[in-house]
């Protein structure tokens, strides 16, 4: 199956899966089942990468430093941007699409294999909205949070790593992160918004791969990997073409 073919029946796939759920008292269990498994079994992962990254970000700034013509507190500024900008929701949804994409790639290949899936669809469920829309949705709408705590820890990680290494001190660092932000504060918007479009692209293709999966064990783990792979480049596609339509 070529690219294109791929395309069509995702986009097939997304208007089941946005049809209205057949049973609320059966959608809501199942959605806040996905928002523990999807969105708060990923605040340790996400915190852990934050702290380290943002003190990454700072000391690699403060050691670059070295036009006298560059205030102390651009080391503030330019972690805050990194951390909004770019880091907290690209990189860590990249990474994110490792972890969440491949388990529900696998989660439900190994539903198609055993034929869970096939009885869903003989006793009339439509089983691409019960399966995965309580994802796409629990992923959207609450994801933006996980990355607003990425963000936060980032810039204290930032914060403990300079102070501590004394390359500036704390009212520096607070005044760079506090800088022009009355100017910059579209930036925000703009990292919430991709992250919620990149949450619906990693549970959505990872959906897809997994619902299509045909074979045995072998199969589940490539569907696996080829949802990992997809999400990815979607993701850095998307982050390019929302850039310039919101930044430029």
């Amino acid at each position: 199956m070529n690219l294109f073919e791929h395309i069509g029946r995702y986009f097939i796939m997304l208007r089941f899966a946005f049809s209205k759920p057949e049973k609320m008292k059966v959608f809501w269990p199942m959605f806040f089942k996905e928002i523990e498994a999807i969105v708060i079994n990923s605040i340790p992962l996400v915190g852990f990468l934050s702290i380290f990254m943002g003190a990454v970000i700072s000391l690699q700034t403060a050691s670059n430093m070295s036009s006298p013509l560059l205030p102390n507190y651009t080391i503030g500024y330019i972690t805050r941007q990194s951390t909004i900008l770019e880091f907290s929701p690209t990189i860590i949804s990249l990474i994110i699409a490792g972890k969440v994409g491949s388990n529900i790639a696998s989660e439900i290949g190994s539903m198609r294999v055993t034929e869970q899936i096939d009885a869903l669809d003989i006793m009339g469920v439509n089983s691409i909205g019960y399966l995965m829309l309580p994802k796409i949705l629990a992923a959207t709408i609450f994801f933006p949070f996980v990355i607003i705590l990425s963000m936060v820890l980032s810039l204290i990680g930032g914060w403990i790593a300079g102070v501590q290494s004394g390359l500036y001190s704390t009212e520096t660092y607070v005044l760079g992160v506090r800088a022009f932000w009355a100017t910059d504060a579209n930036g925000l918007y703009y990292a919430l918004s991709k992250t919620m479009v990149f949450a619906f692209l990693i549970t959505s293709i990872a959906s897809y791969f997994g619902y299509y999966t045909k074979g045995g064990a072998l199969e589940v783990g490539r569907s696996s990997t080829q949802a990992v792979v997809a999400s990815s480049v979607a993701i850095l596609l998307a982050n390019y073409v929302l850039t310039q339509l919101i930044l430029i």
